[in-house]
This record gives C-alpha cells, sequence and structure tokens, in this order.
C-alpha cells in the first residue's frame, strides 16, 4: 500500500540506540507515505532520514538519578513543549522509541487527547516494577517488541503488541568472518582472541574494568598466547582503561581499539562482557561468552527483591535456560570468571552446540525489523484499530 496523501508522523527518541530504530522505521514509512512529515525528537540518524527535530536529543540524554534530577526541569519543560506541539498539530501518530521515563508519559496524554499512540522497544516490565503495565496499557494504542518473550508477557496482560524482531539480527550475518575481522584488527590468525567489553559508561567500567583485567591477568597466566582486544566506545573511555592498566602490577598487554567492538567479538574466539545489549550482538556474532556484573551493595540488594526474572544475559532470557554463564556480585571474581572463559576457549562439542542454540536465536529474532514495524503502525496511521499480535 502507498498513500501520498500529506500527513505528520510524530517520534520521539532518546538516546543513540532510538535514533537508530527510528532511522530505520522513518525509510520503512516513508516508502508507504512519500508524503509525510516526520517531527518530534530524534538524533543525527533521524535527521539524516529527513525527520525535524523540536529539540536536540542529547538533551534528553540523561543517565542515573542524581543526573535526571538536576535536569528534571529541563526535561518537564522539554516534554511540555513536544506534547502542545503535537496537541496543536496533531499527528497520524505518536511513537514513542524506548526512554519510558520519558515517553510513557507524553504517550498517555496525547492518547487521552485522542491522539493514537504506539511505543517501540518494551520498558523491561516484564523483569521488574510490573504495576507500569496498566499505565502502559492506557497509554499506548500498540506496543512494539523486540523480543519474543517480551510479547508474550502483554499477550497475557491484553495489550495489543506486535514482536517485529530486532534490527541487529537483520544486520548481522548469520555466519560472520572471523579470519576477516582479525585481520583487519591486525591481529594473529593463529592465535586465540578474547574480546573484554566492561561496558560502555564511566561507572560500570569504573565497577568491572579492574575486575575483568585482573581475570585476563589470571587467564594470561594460564594460556600465554591468548590475544586480549578491548574495544572502548570512546576516548574517555580509552583514557579511563589505560589508567586501569597503569595501576596494575603487572604489565598486561592488552590492545585497545576505539570503537569497532562487533568488529573486535567476531575476530573473538570468546567474549568477555557485562550484561547489556551487547550480550545479544556477541550471540549474533555466535561467540561463546561471560557474563560478569556488579552492582554497589545498595543497588544490589534493591535488585535482588525487585527483578522477577532468572536470568540478566539476553541470550539466555531469550532461550528461557541458562546458555552462557552469569556471575553477578560475588560471584564474579577473578578466578571464576578466567576459569569459565578458559573452559569456553577449547573447542569440542558444547561450544559446538551453544553455537547451534545461537543460530535458532538468531533466525527467531531476524524479521526485517523495519519493515515489520512499519506494517504493524500502518493500521493505526490509517485509523483502525488493530491488535497485529
Amino acid at each position: 500500500m502507498v498513500s501520498y496523501r500529506p500527513l505528520t508522523i510524530g517520534i520521539v527518541a532518546g538516546e543513540a540506540s532510538g535514533d537508530i530504530l527510528g532511522a530505520g522505521l522513518i525509510r520503512s514509512l516513508r516508502q508507504r507515505y512519500p508524503n509525510a512529515h516526520f517531527a518530534g525528537i530524534g538524533g543525527e540518524e533521524m535527521q539524516a532520514a529527513g525527520f525535524h527535530s523540536l529539540v536536540p536529543m542529547d538533551r534528553l540524554s540523561v543517565m542515573g538519578l542524581v543526573e535526571v534530577l538536576e535536569r528534571l526541569r529541563e526535561l518537564v519543560s522539554i516534554r511540555r513543549r513536544v506534547r502542545d506541539y503535537f496537541l496543536i498539530t496533531p499527528p497520524a501518530i505518536v511513537i514513542g522509541i524506548d526512554s519510558p521515563d520519558f515517553t510513557i508519559g507524553l504517550e498517555l496524554r496525547l492518547r487521552q487527547a485522542g491522539i493514537r499512540t504506539a511505543h517501540y522497544v518494551s520498558p523491561s516490565v516484564w523483569a521488574w516494577r510490573r504495576k507500569r503495565i496498566h499505565k502502559i496499557a492506557r497509554a499506548v494504542d500498540k506496543m512494539l517488541t523486540l523480543f519474543p518473550f517480551e510479547a508474550r508477557f502483554y499477550e497475557e496482560h491484553g495489550v495489543p503488541v506486535a514482536c517485529v524482531g530486532h534490527p541487529l539480527a537483520d544486520a548481522i550475518p548469520m555466519e560472520p568472518d572471523t579470519r576477516a575481522a582479525r585481520r583487519s584488527l591486525e591481529l594473529d590468525t593463529s592465535a586465540p582472541v578474547l574480546a573484554i567489553l566492561p561496558g560502555s559508561r564511566a561507572g560500570e567500567v569504573e565497577r568491572l574494568g579492574g575486575l575483568f583485567l585482573a581475570a585476563a591477568h589470571w587467564l594470561q597466566s594460564r594460556q600465554s598466547d591468548l590475544q586480549l582486544v578491548i574495544p572502548c566506545v570512546n576516548r574517555a573511555r580509552q583514557l579511563q582503561i589505560e589508567a586501569l592498566l597503569d595501576s596494575m602490577d603487572v604489565r598486561l598487554p592488552v590492545r585497545l581499539v576505539l570503537g569497532r567492538s562487533r568488529e573486535v567479538m567476531a575476530a573473538s574466539d570468546v567474549v568477555l562482557l557485562a550484561s547489556g545489549t551487547a550480550t545479544l550482538e556477541a550471540m549474533l556474532l555466535k561467540k561463546p561468552m561471560v557474563v560478569g556484573y556488579r552492582l554497589n551493595s545498595f543497588s544490589y540488594f534493591l535488585a535482588s527483591r525487585l527483578v522477577k526474572v532468572p536470568h540478566v544475559a539476553l541470550p539466555n532470557l531469550l532461550a528461557r535456560r541458562e546458555l552462557v554463564p552469569e556471575l553477578l556480585q560475588d560471584n564474579a571474581t577473578p578466578e571464576a570468571l578466567g576459569q569459565a572463559v578458559l573452559d569456553r576457549l577449547k573447542p569440542g562439542p558444547d561450544v559446538d552446540s551453544l553455537k547451534v542454540a545461537f543460530a535458532e536465536l538468531h533466525e527467531l529474532l531476524r524479521r526485517n525489523a523495519n519493515e515489520r514495524a512499519a506494517e504493524a503502525l500502518v493500521p493505526l496511521i490509517e485509523g483502525e484499530a488493530g491488535d497485529d499480535r
């Protein structure tokens, strides 16, 4: 279906990952609505796709409770400005992408005013603060999820939902070229490689960086030909990791790479990493991994009582069983992490079966997400009630 009628489609994204999703969605929707005007909040990727951002997206990219409180007045002002813009010039639909603390409240107010709304990327309502589902049900005409287990949760609560799959699963080939990645990074193609990803934020690197480096030292004392590579998301994280290396009692031969995290993981035999989206990327690259994570004691105390799921790593959540080891809090020691990596450096039937399981999950998520998301939204844009489950 192609409609040439002029219409406005509102989109609000608050961070880089949402900007990428929004750009893909805009391109797919524009094939169906060539004369559509896209406006709201978005970053460089969305703007390159022809989007008009009312305010710079980086004004929403705030992490941490203290930082949010410091900027609360500005964030409230931005949300009011965007709300008023859509109320004065009502769009066919408003789509919030992730950033639920900002977007869900906005969607609720707009839907109460008669504007159709959707939300792309489910909040972790299935894991904690489950009562949020009632507000979400009032706020959105449809939820678009990345993962099937999320869609099941919404179905159980009567919220219209479509699982569209994950764009990363579309972008990453089923069989990554490890040798090509090693050649590109100028690594020895015959010696084993460990990719180390202690997180992208300063706080994560502070908590996990030293721990992961200690595990790497433990490993190299037992396998001297092991190549250690750490991709750094930006120059600030690179300087932070360099400082951690300088503070060690021993000299650890680690290769630091600015950016290129997917390429580093593709070049590896095993990945040692923090829990988060990187575990999904490692799974799609068919890489055995060891997940380690630590929070401060009080945060862990709260999380252990609030979180209602048995796993934290996405491969385990998707498989509904433990495919990859999760070493959390006191269990995350250099020796335990090192031994878990060492076990996965050895080729054998366990590693082979793990890669088969990863391939099956990759196929499950490979759904042409941009197109599926656009298809799920068309009935709402056309003013129809539809439950595309």
